[in-house]
């Protein structure tokens, strides 16, 4: 255990990140998953912009890496596109 009163709270603030992330990231992968499965064009257009918001906001607090939030994006673009 932590001696000192910084690493106490370190560890709390850790806590409560790691929580939020996990959080954060399963929210996001479920409208990946709503979004692929979506037949309807007009739909899944509207969807989009929302969920690539989601992926960047994951790449840049670095809880996924960016190249992958690139990859996700452009797969799902695709997927939108081909609708």
């Amino acid at each position: 255990m932590a001696n000192h009163k910084s690493a106490l709270k370190r560890i709390r603030s850790n806590e409560a990140k790691r929580l939020r992330n996990r959080y954060q990231h399963k929210t996001t992968r479920n409208a990946i998953k709503k979004l692929r499965e979506t037949e309807d064009k007009k739909e899944a257009e509207a969807l989009y912009p929302s969920v690539a918001s989601m992926i960047d906001k994951l790449a840049k607090k670095n809880v996924i890496h960016t190249n992958k939030a690139s990859n996700l994006k452009s797969k799902l673009a695709k997927h939108v596109a081909a609708l």
